[in-house]
């Protein structure tokens, strides 16, 4: 049930981190505040396809 997921920045559109989540728990879009080196500093991830 665990499946790899990118996170993409929402401001430059960099996929800066890979992480995991379980689908049948969070079956939504994962968003989570991360560090872009591009932007350097904290902004919104969106997990993308």
């Amino acid at each position: 049930m665990r499946v790899n997921i990118t996170l993409a920045c929402t401001e430059c559109g960099d996929r800066n981190y890979i992480s995991k989540k379980n689908k049948r728990n969070n079956p939504e879009r994962l968003e989570l505040n991360k560090y872009c080196s591009r932007e350097q500093k904290m902004t919104l991830h969106r997990e993308t396809k």
